[in-house]
């Protein structure tokens, strides 16, 4: 460990209970010991940080008796805020010590690449230590927009207080966010989607790009009611979470992928036993190349590839000004016969 590390890990150290109660919340003081789960923030209680020095042995100091894992509050504020980079990891310690951040590297310096900080192992590891939506901040955000899923979605999350960068100042915050886990056709997560959310509940935080995806996107999707493995005969995609959710909301047993952008759409990968793609296009035409190229691939492919348009600017607009009945009857004409009636309710 630098002397660097060393200095922040010690001045941690004297704030030992400050640093649980920010980055280990799922914890509880236990006489001289914080007692949680893991070093990722998990409930239980077979970690435990020693809160104030005592014979010798230094404060902030951890074990966890399960993993046999150990280690300093450099690793917590690591750990529970999915970081990579040892530079966001001091970032964030200095951050929370109220220190000044050091002057920014100087050209020729080497860093580490941005692929690692972004990589999906980081998005792995970002996922495991959130929870799922259920009573939380996630939720209540979703259900503001029209979006009321099952409780069986498994890939959505919630993190109380992920970590966010300002990309032009460097500055670091934590804001609650929805976490959308981005996955192959074989159900491994290879990336995210980080939507911060204000803590009032009034939609998302007021940065200035809320909306962040990270790890190995191209070809994957964020996937809302397929099971890894099982044939998929009609789907739909599209570029937006919210968009591809509001339809999922009228078309519950409709497999459903969200790309997350449109050049991400353009790539996607396709199930097994896929036969009809329906393809979720908004009102303006910023995302036409990523449908057109897609539907392109979906034809090489032997696929039937029918695009959805909304009355209004997008799916979610018209789920929440006009109402899923009204939006499901829109779509019953869209539908080849046959998915209308699978797919949609009763009329």
């Amino acid at each position: 460990m630098t002397s660097s590390a060393s200095e922040l890990a010690h001045r941690l150290g004297e704030h030992a209970e400050a640093v649980c109660r920010e980055y280990l919340w799922n914890g509880h003081r236990s006489g001289n010991y914080w007692m949680v789960g893991d070093v990722r923030n998990t409930r239980g209680r077979s970690m435990h940080v020693r809160l104030k020095a005592v014979g010798g042995k230094a404060a902030g100091k951890w074990v966890d008796e399960s993993s046999g894992e150990y280690g300093d509050l450099l690793d917590v504020i690591e750990q529970s805020c999915g970081l990579v980079d040892f530079r966001e990891v001091a970032d964030e310690a200095r951050r929370f010590l109220a220190m000044p951040l050091p002057p920014p590297q100087p050209l020729g310096v080497q860093r580490q690449p941005a692929a690692a900080r972004s990589s999906p192992e980081a998005a792995r590891r970002l996922f495991a230590m959130s929870q799922p939506i259920a009573g939380t901040l996630a939720e209540r955000y979703l259900a503001g927009r029209g979006i009321l899923l099952s409780a069986h979605e498994r890939a959505l999350r919630f993190h109380p207080g992920c970590y966010y960068r300002d990309l032009v100042t460097g500055e670091t915050q934590t804001h609650p966010a929805l976490i959308a886990a981005v996955t192959n056709l074989h159900g491994q997560i290879t990336g995210l989607q980080r939507t911060w959310l204000d803590p009032s509940g009034q939609g998302k935080a007021h940065l200035t790009d809320p909306r962040r995806s990270l790890g190995d996107l191209l070809g994957n999707g964020i996937w809302l009611g397929r099971q890894p493995g099982a044939p998929v005969p009609a789907m739909a995609a599209g570029e937006g979470f919210e968009t591809m959710a509001s339809l999922k909301v009228v078309m519950p047993a409709l497999p459903v992928a969200a790309a997350t952008s449109a050049n991400h759409l353009a790539g996607l990968s396709f199930p097994a036993g896929c036969r009809r793609l329906y393809i979720a296009a908004d009102a303006d035409a910023a995302g036409r190349h990523g449908i057109e190229r897609l539907s392109q691939r979906a034809g090489e492919a032997g696929i039937l590839a029918l695009v959805l348009r909304p009355q209004l600017g997008d799916f979610n607009d018209d789920l929440r000004h006009l109402g899923p009945a009204h939006l499901a009857a829109w779509l019953s004409d869209q539908l080849v016969p046959e998915d209308a009636r699978l797919f949609l309710p009763p009329g």
